[in-house]
């Protein structure tokens, strides 16, 4: 462990810059004071690294069986542990999320590493999804705890890989409780109506994006970031007209741990079916659910 390391926190709710550490020769002894730093700081940043692939998944294997991504394949790079993205004008995931949060295992952490940036914007927002849920009121806290949504990967045209998590998760180590709902992955609260569950969703997914629960990244070439999914969300500010280019390893299995055992039933109809049943179909679909919908006496083609 060098005795240079240095960690300047960048805002009061998350983040961390932390120098003095050399990423690509990391024993036990480092891989557990950067998990310490993590779980105080959910984000950190190390710049000038500048690691080769390979010694950008050897790192990743220390915390954990990495995965490339389910959905999306690489533009350039062949590597079976390592998710790349490449773009320019635009072009990025511009919506707030945890990685892979429609699984029924989400990741535990990323790791990126930045190959290519541009000058000027594609910066990188994370929100801490902790201190929003710490500075909702109580009787919201409370509704939240005894929740659950459904998460799909419709952003990457697969609305059948689903999952239901809780909508206030707790972290395995720290023991704080997160919101775990997000503007890019998360459709539906289970126990509520579609009309409700929109209205908290919207709600939440506004909250959390707030700027005093946010840190804002301008990056470098060479740096590596890593963050805790379980307890963040991040937004990549699309103002660019640059080559941007990160490669990314994902840690993954994480089941999450609800705050508590959901206190309502999923949501069902009462009224006669209509029209706006539509709404419920992928819920009951997830659920197992058969249900008389409108489309059930469709002509068949």
């Amino acid at each position: 462990m060098s005795t240079d390391l240095s960690i300047a926190r960048l805002t009061a709710a998350l983040g961390a810059e932390v120098r003095g550490l050399a990423l690509n020769q990391v024993g036990d002894d480092t891989i557990e004071t950067i998990k310490s730093l993590l779980h105080e700081h959910l984000v950190l940043f190390f710049p000038e690294q500048f690691l080769d692939i390979e010694a950008h998944v050897a790192l990743g294997e220390h915390f954990g069986p990495l995965d490339s991504h389910p959905n999306l394949e690489n533009p350039f790079t062949r590597h079976p542990q390592v998710f790349e993205l490449a773009a320019s004008h635009g072009g990025v995931a511009d919506e707030w999320h945890s990685d892979i949060s429609f699984s029924a295992e989400p990741s535990v952490m990323s790791i990126l590493n930045m190959i290519e940036c541009p000058g000027v914007g594609g910066d990188t927002m994370w929100a801490s999804s902790c201190a929003a849920y710490d500075a909702l009121s109580t009787p919201l806290r409370d509704l939240c705890d005894g929740l659950s949504a459904l998460h799909d990967a419709t952003p990457h045209g697969k609305p059948e890989v689903n999952a239901i998590h809780p909508v206030v998760r707790i972290h395995p180590v720290t023991q704080r409780k997160a919101l775990f709902v997000n503007q890019h992955f998360t459709r539906r609260i289970v126990e509520l109506s579609h009309d409700e569950s929109n209205l908290l969703l919207d709600y939440l997914v506004r909250w959390v994006a707030q700027p005093r629960f946010c840190v804002r990244y301008h990056w470098q070439k060479g740096t590596i970031a890593m963050w805790d999914n379980r307890c963040t969300q991040h937004f990549v500010v699309g103002d660019f007209d640059e080559q941007r280019i990160i490669q990314r390893v994902t840690v993954m299995g994480d089941k999450p741990e609800a705050a508590q055992a959901p206190r309502w039933e999923p949501y069902v109809r009462k009224e006669i079916v209509g029209a706006t049943s539509r709404y419920d179909q992928q819920l009951n679909d997830a659920l197992g659910r058969e249900v008389m919908t409108l489309e059930s006496n469709r002509k068949k083609q």
